[in-house]
Order: structure tokens, then sequence, then C-alpha cells
């Protein structure tokens, strides 16, 4: 079965198969994505999948409701827990992206609506051959990193959220030769 060159094998592949690029639509999975790209920065992305259950445990399983509620000492007490990156900056950036998630789903009834709206419901669908015609960042990503910003929320430059819209299935950045590239098209 051919696959995005990157899918690798353990974790990548799971990930590649069974999650990128499927059009995700449930907040607390949006607001994770949301939360483990911008932790992602700077990293690889296996660092981040090999801490993903650790995160979940750590970030409420992604409430953003509670993570908003977390205090200054629940927060510097994840940065002794070596189950997640330990960044002081990224960590504090989950509260107050949790904070501006839910202000976004306060004006538009959810962070979904909201999101979805830049590619009208619909996934962009890419026709990349190979690897390296993919872009790390493009004027949509840039446009919606802006916004973002401008909402309150952090860690969302236009290279997280080109990952991020790549993770949540808004772009189908499978490879044409990738069996996932039909599969993700189809949905």
């Amino acid at each position: 079965m051919k696959r995005c060159v990157w899918a690798g094998n353990g974790l990548y592949r799971e990930y590649h198969d069974l999650e990128w690029g499927l059009p995700l639509h449930d907040e607390h999975l949006l607001f994770e994505f949301l939360i483990l790209e911008g932790a992602q920065a700077g990293l690889s992305w296996s660092t981040i999948l090999n801490k993903r259950e650790n995160y979940r445990k750590a970030f409420a399983s992604f409430d953003p409701v509670k993570v908003a509620r977390f205090t200054d000492v629940k927060l510097e007490k994840l940065l002794l827990d070596p189950g997640i990156v330990r960044n002081r900056l990224k960590v504090h950036s989950a509260r107050r992206n949790a904070k501006a998630f839910l202000k976004v789903q306060k004006e538009f009834g959810s962070f979904d609506a909201y999101i979805w709206a830049w590619v009208d419901g619909k996934p962009i669908q890419n026709r990349w051959k190979s690897l390296g015609e993919i872009p790390t960042e493009t004027d949509l990503s840039r446009a919606i990193s802006k916004d973002l910003k401008k909402r309150g929320f952090n860690f969302v430059g236009p290279t997280i959220i080109y990952a991020f819209m790549q993770a949540v299935g808004m772009v189908n950045d499978h490879t044409t030769d990738c069996f996932r590239h039909k599969e993700c098209r189809e949905r």
C-alpha cells in the first residue's frame, strides 16, 4: 500500500493512516490539535505524538472550559511533568488559547463553524505529486494566523496553522499516489 513518504512506521504510520487529513469537526479534537501543533513548534511531530497521551492527561482531555480555568499554580506544576514539552510559553499558551477558543465558540456558535468557514466548509483538495511540492504555509494560513492572533491566540503562526489545517483535513495534502488521498477526498 502506497503512503505519503513521511508516514514511516509506528505512531507516524498509525497517525497518517487513521487521522491526518480527515475532515474533523469535533470541538475537543480541534482544540487538541491547536494546542499540540503549537507545542510542536521547533520540535518534531514524532516528539508530540509520543507525548500525546500525556498531554491528554495533563490538559484535562483538551476540554477548553477546564483548561481555561487552570491556575498559575497548575500551569507551573505542569512544567515539572516530563510527559509533555516543558516550555513555559507553550504551557501557559494553552490556557490563553483555551480562553480565546471559548470566545470564538461564543461568537460563532462553535470553533468548528469559525475555522471551517475559512474554506467554505469543504476541504481544499490539493494534488501534490511529491512531498517537496507541499508548502509549509499559504496565503490562507497567514490570514487565519493573523485573525487568530487578533482574537487573542498565540503559538498560531502561519506554519503552525498550515500544519493544523492539514491535520484536521481543511486541506488534503496527501500526495496523489497515497491511498489516503482518495479516502480523504471522498469524505
